[in-house]
């Protein structure tokens, strides 16, 4: 069956997540139209096609989990000189996007693997593209905010063409603006209480 490249992620709402793709691409950032704009809980990670239907399973039970948050962009930031990177900062979510990504990747669930680097919720805006372009984009999403609620994420897909396509959205289970609880166990059945 092969394998696929998969990603989960927060999606940026409309208006903000069009108006962001658009200045990515106007920095020249040739990827900008085949990523949606979004906060990352899993970077592309490359699996055995047959284990989809677990790894929706493993994601509906991490989203069932889960509640929703409020989530605050503003301004921006970057990676330079570590990664050639130009984001717009979260400022208000990220804690609650750390707990969530952790879940996503949990050592006994089937997207479990290392980061290769220290996870950090952000909203690329520029990647790879010319330092001046870099510079541009940084100074002119200084003043860029947004807000929402977070209410659930989704799962993309790759395809051959380098375009990531929605699969299918996962909404939190709990109530609004609750903190996320501990993390679940989603493979072994509670211990018991002493």
């Amino acid at each position: 069956m092969g394998t696929v490249t998969l990603g989960v992620s927060i999606a940026v709402p409309e208006p903000y997540g069009s108006l962001l793709q658009q200045r990515r691409a106007g920095f020249g950032d040739s990827a900008a139209h085949g990523i949606p704009t979004h906060v990352t809980l899993l970077p592309p990670t490359e699996v055995d096609a047959a284990r989809r239907p677990e790894i929706e399973e493993h994601l509906a039970a991490v989203a069932a989990a889960g509640r929703a948050f409020p989530m605050r962009l503003s301004g921006t930031d970057t990676f330079r000189p570590l990664s050639p990177v130009v984001f717009v900062r979260v400022v208000e979510g990220s804690s609650a996007c750390g707990r969530l990504q952790e879940w996503v990747r949990a050592e006994d669930g089937p997207l479990a693997r290392e980061l290769r680097f220290p996870y950090h919720p952000h909203v690329t805006v520029a990647h790879g593209i010319a330092e001046e372009a870099m510079d541009r984009a940084y100074a002119e999403l200084a003043d860029f905010e947004a807000a929402w609620t977070a209410t659930g994420f989704a799962l993309y897909e790759q395809g051959e063409d380098c375009v990531w396509r929605l699969q299918r959205e996962f909404s939190f289970g709990g109530a609004a603006h609750l903190p996320l609880p501990p993390q679940p166990n989603f493979s072994r059945p509670p211990a018991p209480s002493l």
